[in-house]
């Protein structure tokens, strides 16, 4: 646990990413960045027209990670942990998934000058979970700006998500299936979790419990 002082939570839309980010966050005593998606002017307007509103959302996006995750990079974290709800590469995800042909082809030369700034994580913790059950759970949260949200939109973030972090070599990888798990209701389910992201030493672990 001492080598992990930048982990990183990452998911698709509605896996409780936060929620996990403010408990761990408490438990091992660490500081947290929370991705600000609020802030994007343009993603209520995205949400009802992708199409037109992809580019503008994804550059927005791009450069408020960024500025954040330099900011993580100019923290001594010898000397402090920080646990994150995102992580930077997921950008290019949904760029992949919302921007056409020549919009992705501008917005990879943007990507590549500044990714090789970004801090990479000790720790990633992937909380995967079906399109069905994300989809649920974003209709019971209720946000007014995720009201547009098609469920072929979540299916496509759960298939790319799942790509990615099958050929993910770059940090540890702890992926949870969170179906079968409650962070903030279940003390033992924590538990698990911390227990997991301490003792954690091969290079990828697949946590499941269903029921």
């Amino acid at each position: 646990m001492k080598d992990l002082r930048f982990i990183t939570v990452e998911g698709v839309i509605g896996a409780g990413k936060t929620s996990l980010v403010e408990i761990l966050a408490k438990r091992f005593h660490a500081g947290m960045v929370l991705e600000k998606f609020e802030d994007n002017p343009f993603l209520e307007n995205f949400y009802a027209d992708p199409a037109k509103h992809a580019f503008h959302t994804q550059l927005y996006f791009l450069m408020s990670r960024y500025r954040q995750q330099r900011q993580i990079s100019q923290i001594d974290l010898f000397a402090s942990r920080i646990i994150a709800d995102y992580f930077f590469e997921k950008d290019r995800i949904f760029a992949e998934i919302n921007l056409n042909e020549e919009e992705f082809a501008l917005y990879d030369k943007i990507y590549g000058l500044i990714e090789r700034d970004v801090p990479k994580p000790d720790l990633v913790i992937y909380l995967q979970a079906s399109a069905e059950f994300l989809y649920k759970r974003i209709r019971q949260r209720d946000r007014n700006f995720e009201s547009d949200i098609d469920f072929g939109y979540i299916e496509q973030l759960c298939e790319a998500y799942n790509a990615f972090f099958f050929h993910y070599k770059t940090s540890p990888l702890l992926i949870v299936d969170i179906k079968g798990f409650d962070f903030t209701g279940n003390s033992k389910d924590l538990d698990l979790i911390c227990e997991e992201v301490k003792n954690l030493k091969e290079p990828r672990r697949i946590l499941s419990r269903q029921w």
